[in-house]
């Protein structure tokens, strides 16, 4: 082992002391067959370097049936009908979610919760960058603040590149992570540090322009020529750009067949300096 390497797994322990990971407990470290292997054997070291009982499970990779890529979805699909890894990670004291897209939207995860594990989503990035992402423990205090200060009024984003969009955030649902579960039947990603919204029907007017350099997310890829997007009452109505870039977010968009794929879902800012941007 490396000295590279072993600094990753100190990372990744520290992380999970912050989320009272201590040892005796049971971990199960959840993955399938396309994650990244690399954070799968760097989270089971780390907990076993803090003395927890680990138990590995790893899940099939489904196909995808559908027209296109599951990407950025936040709901495994590897998981859909495991009754067996559903009860094991509800009976674990602490899970470290290694999958491709995330337990956070799936089904299941009420299920697994219900049996008051803490869960932590690991990001399915290289273990080489929680060098960016050092322990930061202002962060949840400074993601409190932001949520308390900013989300729950009305909202405007007015940026040079020429994003210029208003948001209605009184009364909405407010969430986000500063990366550490602590209290059973909790959940959080890592590196976090998103403070985020859902708005209130109707009220996402504006246009929001990507300029080369930002991350299309869903694409995992830098944006290379610039797209600017025309929302109103929550959907996309035009996507403008002379690129490939514009060319690709408007098949892709169109290729459900379905109105909600224009739709907002939530808009946010990063509070994490070494993730930082807003999302929407």
């Amino acid at each position: 082992m490396s000295t590279t390497e072993w600094a990753w797994i100190q990372r990744y322990a520290q992380q999970m002391q912050a989320c009272n990971l201590v040892a005796g407990e049971t971990v199960v470290v959840l993955s399938e067959t396309r994650s990244r292997a690399a954070v799968v054997d760097t989270a089971r070291l780390a907990a076993q370097s803090l003395g927890a009982h680990v138990v590995d499970i790893v899940l099939t990779t489904q196909p995808n049936p559908g027209p296109l890529p599951i990407r950025s979805t936040g709901a495994c699909q590897a998981i859909a009908g495991h009754r067996s890894a559903v009860a094991a990670c509800a009976t674990a004291d602490f899970v470290v979610d290694c999958t491709v897209e995330g337990l956070l939207h799936s089904p299941e995860l009420s299920d697994i919760l219900a049996g008051g594990p803490r869960v932590l989503m690991i990001s399915n990035e290289h273990p080489e960058n929680v060098e960016r992402w050092p322990f930061d423990p202002d962060l949840g205090r400074r993601g409190r603040r932001s949520s308390a200060d900013e989300l729950g009024r009305p909202t405007s984003c007015h940026l040079p590149a020429g994003t210029d969009i208003t948001v209605d955030l009184a009364g909405s649902f407010v969430a986000g992570s500063d990366g550490t579960c602590t209290e059973p039947g909790s959940i959080a990603h890592w590196p976090g540090g998103l403070v985020l919204a859902f708005p209130a029907k109707g009220t996402v007017n504006g246009t929001v322009v990507l300029s080369p350099g930002d991350v299309n997310l869903t694409f995992k890829e830098y944006v290379r020529d610039q797209i600017a997007l025309t929302f109103r009452d929550d959907f996309v109505v035009s996507i403008e750009g002379s690129g490939l870039d514009a060319a690709l977010f408007e098949s892709y968009l169109a290729a459900p067949g379905e109105p909600e794929a224009y739709a907002v879902s939530h808009v946010g800012w990063g509070m994490n300096p070494g993730r930082a941007g807003r999302r929407w």
